[in-house]
């Protein structure tokens, strides 16, 4: 009787596991060698006063959970230098693109493309602000109140020696008329580069999957013109989306509480003709203590250039 009981406890753990919507860092999988791993990680900027979750008390925990990811491409957003350096400690191969929001150098958050050095050659990089003077550092005039940001680098895959685009973005937390304009934005920005290789977008757009930025970013021709410098829009790909069409539960702004509901508003996005291996919110923490108040959302994808 005692051993019928056991087992019903057991089989009813199980079932109580298996039912928790979680999405966290995978097991290996035997992917091909052309395929690429991509990260896109708010890390939470590092002069928060966030007590117990400061930057100093958690950056070992997003270093392990950076070990775990082993990406091969890291957009981090929220990411001021001295913390972009002390990730380069870790991952040593790694070289990085971008500036910061505020001086169009150093100071301010970076919005930064990560890359693997020993995969990956830099062929071009550039930075260009949310608002009406683009390549102006620091400017902002469509309702954020602080500098808005993207930054883009152009790779060579020293592996299929083929050529692909990253775009990382962050967009703005208050404004959506901002998040609207920052949609067309990063939308012309890609269709006016300089090669049609393949794109990927990662980013902290801070907006849900129904907001009508994100839906512009999809490829639904829902927003309002503005000055003349929207574009129509272009088809954008959530990976996440694609592998789990039907998935609850997958909030990625945790608070360093481990929460789970609220809105998917962490991306990485990819343009058609993509093949997508696998995709996940990564939950990962150690003894209960979370790296950052967003959860990274991963892809494992394999680009088919056009060149």
């Amino acid at each position: 009787m005692k051993t019928q009981q056991r087992r019903i406890g057991l089989l009813s753990a199980l079932f109580l596991l298996l039912a928790i919507p979680t999405f966290s860092v995978s097991a290996e999988k035997d992917f091909p060698e052309s395929a690429i791993k991509v990260v896109s990680y708010n890390i939470r900027y590092g002069t928060a006063r966030d007590g117990s979750n400061n930057w100093e008390n958690r950056r070992h925990i997003l270093f392990e959970s950076l070990k775990a990811q082993a990406p091969e491409l890291v957009g981090v957003q929220e990411a001021l230098r001295f913390q972009i350096d002390e990730i380069l400690e870790v991952l040593p191969h790694f070289h990085v693109a971008g500036v910061g929001r505020d001086d169009g150098k150093s100071k301010g958050e970076y919005s930064a493309v990560l890359f693997d050095s020993d995969r990956f050659e830099l062929l071009a990089s550039s930075t260009f602000w949310y608002s009406d003077t683009p390549e102006v550092p620091g400017s902002k005039s469509w309702g954020n109140s602080i500098p808005r940001i993207c930054t883009w680098a152009r790779l060579s895959d020293r592996r299929t020696h083929s050529h692909f685009y990253l775009f990382n973005t962050h967009f703005d937390h208050r404004s959506q008329p901002s998040r609207e304009r920052s949609a067309q934005a990063l939308i012309e920005a890609i269709r006016l580069r300089d090669h049609q290789d393949p794109v990927i977008v990662t980013g902290d757009f801070n907006a849900g999957e129904k907001n009508p930025a994100i839906g512009y970013l999809k490829g639904e021709p829902n927003l309002e013109p503005g000055d003349g410098r929207e574009a129509e829009s272009l088809l954008l790909i959530d990976t996440f989306r694609t592998l789990h069409p039907s998935a609850d539960g997958v909030g990625t702004f945790g608070g360093f509480k481990g929460l789970q509901e609220g809105e998917k508003i962490d991306y990485v996005f990819v343009t058609p003709g993509t093949q997508i291996l696998w995709a996940e919110i990564d939950r990962f923490s150690l003894n209960g203590r979370y790296p950052s108040d967003h959860y990274p959302v991963t892809a494992t994808i394999i680009l088919n250039p056009k060149d």
